[in-house]
């Protein structure tokens, strides 16, 4: 399969999202390695309609999206073809989109 309805890879390999992803507390962790592990089965005609991740492209950073983790936490990421590539992770909902 290809597109989007290919199963979701994901590359949680860029150092400031690693970063930030080891900063969190223990029970934050979990809440983000589910939704995590939740993701590596999905495609991404998935990710686009569940309601939960609320996948969005950041208007003020074209090519960058953002996406749900945990109630408290949103991630900044991009796609490059089936990988969804984790850059930053926010628990400022603003912060996930560039604002100040």
């Amino acid at each position: 399969m290809s597109g989007n309805d290919a199963k979701v890879q994901l590359d949680l390999n860029v150092p400031n999202f690693q970063s930030d992803l080891f900063d969190l507390d223990a029970s934050e962790i979990k809440k983000v390695l589910k939704t995590l592990k939740k993701l590596k089965g999905l495609t991404w005609n998935d990710v686009f309609r569940d309601r939960g991740l609320n996948w969005e492209e950041v208007k003020s950073m074209p090519g960058k999206y953002t996406i749900r983790l945990s109630q408290s936490y949103r991630a900044v990421a991009t796609r490059n073809e089936g990988w969804m590539r984790f850059v930053t992770l926010h628990q400022d909902h603003d912060g996930a989109y560039g604002k100040k």
